[in-house]
C-alpha cells in the first residue's frame, strides 16, 4: 500500500497539480470488471483505488494495484494475476485524464467526458470515457463504465482458451473525492 500511495504522490507532482488548486482525493474508490463468457462469467472488484482529482484544472489521475481486485474464485484470481495481466511484471494500472467542458460552479449533476490515458499491461491507450458528476456538499462523486478491448493492452489469451474469455471487457466505476488536505 504504500507503494501505491507513493505512486499517487508521483503521478500528482508529475502533472502538475500545485498545492494552492482545490484538490480532492479518492482513498477508497472502486473499479470492477465483467467479462461474459461460453463456460462462465468472469468479475472482480477492486475497492482499494487511490485518485487525486483537481478542481481548478480539471484533472484527474487514478492509479491501483491489479493484485488488489478481488474475484469469487481464487483460480480466477491466480490466472488473471499471472497469466493475463502479469501483476509481478505490470503491477498498477493508472488513468491520468482532464474533463471535458466541466463547470465547477454547477450545483447540478454534469454527464461529461474525461480525455485521458489509461495504461494496462505497460500499454497505454488514448480513451474517453463518460462520466457523471456529482456535488454532495463538499465531496465529488464520479461515476460510470466503458469498455476496453484485451487485445489493445496486448493481453494474451492462449488459444486453447481464446473461445472462453470475452475480447471486450465491461469497466464500471465509483470514486468519492473528499478535500485533500496536506
Amino acid at each position: 500500500m504504500n507503494k501505491l500511495v507513493s505512486f499517487l504522490f508521483f503521478i500528482v507532482s508529475i502533472t502538475n497539480f500545485s498545492s494552492d488548486s482545490n484538490q480532492f482525493i479518492a482513498r477508497q474508490g472502486q473499479i470492477s470488471f465483467f467479462s461474459y463468457t461460453s463456460v462462465e462469467n468472469i468479475e472482480a472488484v477492486n475497492n482499494q483505488v487511490l485518485s487525486i482529482f483537481d478542481l481548478d484544472k480539471k484533472e484527474i489521475a487514478i492509479s491501483m494495484l491489479m493484485r488488489a481486485f478481488v474475484f469469487k474464485k481464487d483460480l480466477m484470481y491466480e490466472h488473471f494475476n499471472e497469466s493475463y495481466v502479469e501483476s509481478d511484471i505490470y503491477p498498477k494500472a493508472t488513468f491520468e485524464g482532464k474533463i471535458i467542458d466541466f463547470d465547477k460552479k454547477s450545483e447540478q449533476p454534469q454527464t461529461k467526458i474525461i480525455r485521458g490515458t489509461l495504461t494496462i499491461h505497460g500499454v497505454s491507450k488514448n480513451i474517453d470515457i463518460k462520466t457523471t458528476i456529482k456535488k454532495e456538499k463538499n465531496k465529488y462523486v464520479f461515476t460510470g463504465d466503458f469498455t476496453a478491448a484485451v487485445d489493445d493492452f496486448q493481453i494474451k489469451i492462449p488459444p486453447i482458451l481464446s473461445s472462453n474469455i470475452a475480447k471486450i471487457i465491461s469497466i464500471k466505476f465509483r470514486f468519492q473525492y473528499e478535500p485533500y488536505e496536506q
